[in-house]
């Protein structure tokens, strides 16, 4: 209820349209986590512009075990700016997001057991997890409501969020407080930085079908450009809100060659189901379950990734994170492919905020089930743990 009317005043004192509040309700790209979800920002304007400004900053260090474990610290951040304007019945919006990962992240990757995806220094990345591009998203979108119960979106971005799968993981309502990506990243969510993006969407009611014609090709090693390239790939999603605290997606795709490493297409589908539970105080209790498969055409073979996750608020102030993952890697070693069970818990305590910069401080632990024929390399019991300061933008009145 207090997001509702959060919204509302907001789009009184703002004169937004329901294509402008609509449009403002987005992570990145076209995705959404739950309405009952108070999304962390702070909202100002300029001229005829309602702004929406975004952002969070981990600080981690982190320790993985075994003989493939290795040791580091980095900065998992991005920022986001969108701005909403009407225009006749409907509104646009101009939307940029950007990250320093590629100055915070050092060699290319940060520490994370059994990750795989992409390349760093020429080489397929094990162990390890990719930073983001300094440019996340750059992007223009229009909305029209249709009648009164419709409402057509149009999203054209030179790089982009594709309509596939859940919300990605920085945005993710049920991730907030886990700095690190999910072990089925290449699976769920990886599609949330791609390029010469465009997406066509239409709501009725509670079902929104989306559509996207995007480049395949994930993003090469340089973290300062943007890889333009023709579209080759596509996808479609259905997502679904039968109500306030509930969403579900589920999606299909065709990617062209999305690894440079590997000859293969992939063919992708995902399922998923979200909830959050609002709470008097601005917090919310948010979970996940989701499900993916990716099958690779040239070797002809099925993966699949499995994920739930939550996170709690004990009080105002503290929160509790719980993710399983069941993943199945055939990057580890070549042409086979292990069933990886991996279970993490956290917590994070908020300690002060500073206008709208708000600050915290936490931990998470990650232990992994492993089969016999990956013991030698990882150990018999791997895990890894880390440590973090946490930075985020939000309006005090949310806390």
């Amino acid at each position: 209820m207090r997001l509702i009317l959060l919204l509302l005043s907001a789009a009184s004192l703002f004169a937004q349209n329901k294509a402008s509040v609509y449009l403002l309700g987005q992570t990145s790209g076209t995705a959404r986590n739950p309405a009952s979800w108070a999304m962390p920002m702070v909202m100002t304007r300029a001229a005829d512009w309602n702004l929406m400004w975004m952002g969070q900053a981990f600080v981690v260090d982190t320790r993985q075990s075994g003989p493939r474990g290795t040791d580091g610290s980095y900065s998992a951040n991005w920022g986001m700016l969108g701005g909403t304007r009407t225009a006749g019945k409907g509104a646009v919006m101009l939307r940029a997001m950007v990250s320093l990962e590629a100055l915070t992240v050092r060699n290319q990757s940060y520490p994370l057991l059994f990750q795989t995806g992409e390349t760093a220094k020429g080489r397929p990345l094990i162990d390890g997890q990719h930073p983001h591009d300094a440019i996340m998203e750059l992007g223009v979108q229009y909305a029209r409501p249709v009648g009164s119960r419709g409402l057509m979106t149009f999203y054209y971005a030179p790089v982009g969020d594709a309509a596939m799968g859940p919300v990605a993981f920085p945005h993710r309502a049920s991730a907030m407080e886990l700095p690190q990506a999910t072990l089925g990243h290449h699976w769920l969510d990886s599609t949330h930085i791609v390029n010469n993006l465009a997406t066509v969407g239409i709501n009725w009611s509670k079902l929104r079908l989306e559509a996207s014609g995007f480049r395949g090709r994930e993003p090469d090693e340089n973290r300062w450009n943007i890889d333009m390239g023709g579209m080759n790939s596509w996808s479609t999603r259905v997502v679904y809100q039968p109500a306030f605290r509930w969403l579900a997606q589920a999606s299909y795709s065709k990617i062209d060659r999305p690894e440079p490493a590997h000859p293969d297409d992939v063919e992708r589908v995902t399922a998923s189901v979200q909830y959050t539970r609002p709470r008097e105080n601005g917090t919310g209790w948010s979970s996940m379950i989701a499900w993916a498969r990716n099958y690779k055409t040239v070797e002809q073979h099925a993966t699949h990734a499995m994920l739930a996750e939550t996170l709690l608020p004990v009080t105002g102030r503290s929160f509790i994170t719980g993710r399983f993952e069941w993943t199945q890697r055939d990057e580890i070693v070549h042409h086979r492919t292990f069933n990886i069970a991996s279970y993490t818990a956290g917590y994070t305590r908020q300690i002060g905020h500073l206008r709208a910069l708000h600050s915290a401080v936490g931990f998470n632990v990650t232990v992994h089930q492993i089969p016999d024929g990956l013991k030698a390399p990882y150990g018999d019991h791997p895990f890894g743990a880390s440590i973090f300061v946490r930075f985020r933008l939000k309006t005090a009145s949310t806390e």
